[in-house]
């Protein structure tokens, strides 16, 4: 007998135990009128699959818990041998069809009840940051996200108003930390500083309050970047290594592993080649550990092996090794998916970067110009103009009097004057 792995990654994803499943279920059905009957042993059943096809009033409170399809959740109907679900995560089951314009409405809307807050509010609520960053992978930061990201927390704290257990509350603290980590994410792509500082100084508080260390990690992960924005890199370093010393990062690798290679990125920008090397091999060593099946929040798919590479390449062009830099940016390039459109247009600059340091101008130049096709469509977002002018900055310095310098110069300004 096969057990019900589409369930349990479920469960995991929303952090539910058996009994808490159980309670969300009785709490749908007795919301439409039926007995509550379901038990920690019922969902125990429908985990190991002794149990493969719920009653019909118990399958419609599992869509309604989970927002997903009683198939999608690994059930199968009386009959067919197996799921007919798609391999796709959650987040790719929606149709992403959504204007700039109309980016606040992503935040899924809570209905207000008087009834006590249960965990499916807190899952339906939950739900809307994987929209959200959707659509940072695809533009980066810009103003309504940022701004649709706070509602989402605003809605969050609201809910802080109705009954709810110790728990709900936490998991409630939770949710508007994330939400409010992802306006100042959103503020800091688009090189907000000051606006970004006051939202992690917020985000972190609410960790606290919330008893997350995924958020908190999440936090002095973006407290790095933004100190390295200012040119602040010593507290990159202490914000990096404050990473580190999370509770998940010592749990779970791949937060570990990020945590390292954002210390890197500190002690590179330093210009300490040692501390900055030690650390990507502490980055490589821990993402080699890490398991990529594991349910981890929408915000961390960016990160994996792709992203080591292109953090890579900032340290060791950093540090003087552009020949590495530019290894470690093909690298990336080849393995980042193409849904992560802004990180690929940066990935790119950096490629840009590392040939020029090694004199390869024209190269350079062409290289640099495909990040305007691959962002066509939407703005720049801030760090990534900020990024293409220190590109800009380092073609002058290389080649002042190249012709390629003046025609790529002419480009980015056209650019720049666009976005």
């Amino acid at each position: 007998m096969e057990g019900n792995e589409d369930l349990n990654c479920a469960m995991r994803e929303a952090g539910l135990t058996q009994a808490e499943l159980a309670d969300a279920v009785n709490a749908h059905l007795r919301a439409h009128g039926h007995e509550g009957t379901v038990s920690d042993r019922t969902v125990r059943h429908w985990l190991t699959g002794k149990s493969r096809w719920p009653h019909r009033r118990q399958r419609d409170a599992l869509e309604a818990v989970f927002g997903r399809t009683a198939e999608e959740l690994g059930f199968v109907p009386p009959g067919r041998p197996s799921p007919a679900v798609e391999p796709e995560q959650h987040v790719r089951r929606r149709n992403f069809l959504m204007a700039t314009t109309a980016t606040a409405a992503m935040v899924t809307p809570i209905n207000s009840r008087p009834s006590m807050v249960g965990i499916t509010d807190v899952i339906r609520l939950r739900n809307g940051l994987d929209d959200l960053m959707t659509l940072d992978d695809t533009r980066g930061g810009h103003e309504s996200l940022e701004q649709a990201a706070l509602v989402g927390a605003s809605r969050a704290m609201d809910m802080q108003h109705r009954a709810a257990s110790q728990r709900i509350r936490q998991r409630l603290f939770s949710v508007a930390a994330d939400y409010t980590a992802t306006a100042a994410w959103s503020a800091l792509d688009a090189r907000h500083s000051d606006r970004a500082e006051q939202h992690l100084s917020r985000a972190l508080y609410l960790a606290g309050l919330a008893q997350d260390p995924v958020v908190e990690l999440r936090v002095w992960n973006s407290f790095a970047m933004l100190a390295h924005q200012r040119q602040h890199f010593t507290q990159a370093v202490d914000s990096a290594q404050a990473a580190q010393a999370t509770a998940v990062s010592r749990r779970d690798p791949l937060f570990a592993s990020l945590a390292h290679a954002r210390t890197a990125v500190g002690h590179s920008n330093l210009g300490d080649r040692q501390a900055a090397l030690r650390s990507l091999g502490h980055a490589g060593e821990a993402l080699a550990k890490a398991e990529q099946g594991e349910p981890r929040p929408s915000w961390m798919a960016f990160y994996g092996p792709a992203e080591l590479n292109s953090m890579t390449a900032i340290v060791r062009d950093r540090i003087g090794d552009a020949a590495e830099s530019e290894a470690a940016s093909h690298q990336a390039l080849s393995a980042i998916p193409e849904q992560f459109r802004r990180n690929r247009a940066l990935a790119t600059t950096r490629l840009a970067l590392a040939q020029l340091h090694q004199r390869d101008v024209d190269q350079a130049c062409d290289t640099a110009a495909s990040v305007f096709g691959l962002m066509s469509g939407n703005p720049l977002p801030g760090r990534m103009r900020s990024l293409l002018g220190d590109y800009y900055r380092d073609l002058i310095t290389v080649a002042p009097n190249a012709p390629v310098t003046r025609e790529w110069g002419d480009r980015y300004r056209l650019e720049w004057s666009r976005a």
